[in-house]
Formats: C-alpha cells, sequence, structure tokens
C-alpha cells in the first residue's frame, strides 16, 4: 500500500503525539502498519516507554478520534469497530502491545 492509500491523520494527531512525546514515550511507527492476511491497517501511532534495565517496557498503540462534527452515530459505530478489529489482530500479532484510543 502506498502513502496515498495510507488513512488522513485525526485533527489531534500531532496535539497527542506531542502529549505522549512530553510523558516520556518514543514515537516508534507513524502510523503503525498492521498487517492482517493479505490485508493492511493503520493504527495513527505506535510507541513505546521503556522504565528501566529490571522492568519490561511497554508498547502501545493509540488511534486518535476526534468527533468535531454534529453527532452522528455513523461515527461512533465506525470507530467502534475500528476499534474491536485492531484490538483483535494486536492481540494476535503483537500481544504485548496495547491499544489505546483518545
Amino acid at each position: 500500500m502506498t502513502s496515498s492509500n495510507m488513512p488522513a491523520k485525526d485533527v489531534y494527531h500531532n496535539v497527542v503525539k506531542n502529549a505522549l512525546i512530553k510523558d516520556g514515550w518514543r514515537i516508534t511507527h507513524d502510523p503503525l502498519r498492521l498487517k492482517w492476511g493479505i490485508k493492511d491497517m493503520y493504527v495513527d501511532l505506535g510507541a513505546e516507554r521503556i522504565f528501566s534495565a529490571e522492568k519490561a517496557g511497554q508498547k502501545i498503540a493509540v488511534e486518535v478520534k476526534s468527533f468535531v462534527g454534529a453527532p452522528d452515530m455513523n461515527d461512533l459505530e465506525n470507530a467502534l469497530g475500528q476499534y474491536l478489529v485492531y484490538r483483535s489482530v494486536i492481540a494476535r500479532t503483537e500481544p504485548d502491545r496495547k491499544l489505546c484510543s483518545i
């Protein structure tokens, strides 16, 4: 999939990315590509935080959603469906990474 086929970034994408960096997270993927069979999916951000030599690092995938327009049940249904699909694929392909939705 070429970069022109990647989804557009949410209006708050850079705000969330900068907040993660300020909180000590290292952005590892922007976006995080998930491959499931022949399907490519893109979660907005992948990040990790290393605590110390004694503790294992944390890895997260962050999906940013802003519902800035008029409330629409379809937007909520699509966002929930996307979250559930990403969570399922991440659990199978990267079980050490947690999915966060902002």
